[in-house]
């Protein structure tokens, strides 16, 4: 079976998705602070709904997979923890378990001789990039709306706010690339991207993404209370699309309907695949529903920037229209960059060429190569604690009936994330 090699790269991402975790937090409370001192209770109001819907999100999701995979802990920190973990996760802690269970991973793949840390590595760090994911387009990307709404409305720059805004966009930027490297890293040596390729998928999506955020801004800044009424009905629309697309992410009735209404969300800023089969008549039509939604909304701020403008913010016609003009631009720019990455640097393979799955374990049976599932094998489990070094982890020594040894775990889903490849094989196949 193929390893999930947790390289230096890896491990630092992943050392700094805790810090960068709790420095956002500081940077929401200051914010929050500021807010309240300048008596801007109508932002302070979104930005804390923002903050504890996103939260509770994120931890219903952690809190749903441990249960999917039965609880069964794959790290010490973990092990530690399990019989408050329902309670952890009650009061807003379960994500900082993950984090935790990742850095220890990561730590014992790295610096530790060890055959399976990093298998448990790339486990851990899929959940939490997708939960990293999910929280980056219910809180962040909301967030950065909400900061540039308030600097258009006041007309003025402020230290707190730029540096909160930048700091949302980093937080997004870094989300976008540990997402990509989870999905990068259930491609086999022959099929994994360079860092080139890397940088042409991170600035198609920066292109696009950035566009509908200053979009929304640019609308909410002269029509404050309408930008509700569009959130709403927009992901009513991109709703139904995501329960028309069958999204089977989820392992119950409750999760399923959690993800489609969590993915409605994410495509409000966002475009990515979460249904097998082609999905280009499917982007295609999306990608034209958000260009045209950006289009209105630009059009609609130069008409309020042209007939009725803000006191503390004006601008000339030609300006508003430069900038209306620019904001469309920059989103077909970053169309264009997306096919030329689709085009030329996205690798397209098999479901059975990605790596995790029982069709990887294969078998030498007189000089071809058959699955292991489909060969007979006699398992004797041996414990491995001494080697790995984490509670409950099992080593499978097998023999078929030809005597040919091999090594792998009885149960796949302790050496791959299911999710995060099933997502993969949307984003790949």
């Amino acid at each position: 079976m193929a390893r999930f090699k947790s390289s230096s790269v890896d491990f630092l991402l992943s050392s700094l998705g805790l810090p960068l975790f709790l420095l956002d937090i500081v940077l929401d409370v200051l914010a929050a602070v500021n807010f309240y001192q300048e008596g801007s209770y109508v932002c302070l109001g979104v930005l804390l709904l923002l903050l504890m819907g996103s939260s509770v999100l994120a931890q219903l999701y952690s809190w749903l997979w441990y249960k999917y995979d039965e609880f069964k802990m794959h790290t010490e920190v973990e092990e530690h923890l399990k019989p408050s973990m329902t309670s952890l996760h009650v009061f807003q802690l379960g994500v900082y378990v993950r984090h935790a269970g990742v850095f220890e991973t990561s730590l014992r793949s790295c610096f530790v001789l060890s055959s399976r840390a990093g298998d448990y590595a790339k486990f851990l760090s899929h959940d939490l990039a997708m939960l990293r994911l999910i929280e980056t387009f219910s809180e962040s990307a909301p967030q950065i709306v909400l900061m540039l709404t308030a600097i258009l409305q006041e007309g003025r720059l402020d230290l707190l706010t730029v540096l909160k805004t930048v700091g949302s966009m980093s937080a997004v930027a870094f989300c976008v690339t540990t997402y990509h490297r989870c999905l990068r890293s259930f491609l086999t040596d022959k099929k994994t991207q360079n860092l080139f390729s890397s940088f042409i998928f991170f600035l198609w999506n920066l292109l696009l993404l950035f566009p509908r955020l200053v979009a929304l801004s640019l609308f909410a800044s002269v029509l404050p209370y309408f930008i509700f009424a569009h959130v709403f009905c927009s992901w009513l629309v991109l709703f139904f699309f995501a329960w028309r697309s069958k999204t089977e992410m989820m392992d119950c009735t409750f999760g399923r309907w959690l993800f489609r209404a969590t993915v409605g969300l994410i495509w409000y800023f966002s475009w990515f695949n979460v249904a097998e089969g082609r999905t280009r008549k499917k982007t295609l039509l999306y990608h034209g529903y958000i260009l045209a939604d950006i289009s209105i909304l630009c059009g609609l701020w130069y008409w309020r920037m042209t007939t009725d403008p803000p006191v503390l913010f004006n601008v000339t016609p030609l300006h508003a229209a430069v900038t209306a003009t620019s904001v469309v631009g920059v989103y077909i720019l970053g169309l264009f960059l997306k096919t030329i990455y689709y085009n030329f640097f996205h690798p397209n393979v098999q479901k059975d060429e990605l790596k995790g799955g029982a069709s990887e374990t294969l078998q030498s049976n007189g000089g071809s190569l058959q699955p292991a599932d489909e060969v007979d094998f006699t398992s004797v489990m041996t414990q491995t604690d001494s080697e790995e070094g984490s509670p409950g982890m099992m080593r499978t020594s097998e023999v078929n009936a030809h005597g040919v040894t091999s090594r792998c775990l009885p149960n796949q889903s302790e050496h791959y994330n299911k999710r995060m490849r099933r997502l993969a094989e949307n984003f790949y196949t």
